[in-house]
């Protein structure tokens, strides 16, 4: 089954797996579970280590 996928330069939906020359990510949230090892991970990725450390305290 595909899935369906948007472009990162354009913004359009696609089942392509590259769209205008670039990769095309997934248009789909990862699945949730309360035990998530990498939820630190992204939380510093889309928040930066200055916010990583706020929330550490």
């Amino acid at each position: 089954m595909k899935r369906m996928k948007r472009c990162r330069s354009c913004g359009k939906y696609t089942l392509k797996p590259d769209c205008c020359g670039q990769q095309a990510t997934t248009a789909h949230p990862p699945k949730y579970s309360p035990q998530d090892k990498y939820a630190a991970y992204r939380r510093r990725e889309k928040y930066g280590e200055m916010e990583q450390s706020r929330v550490e305290k």
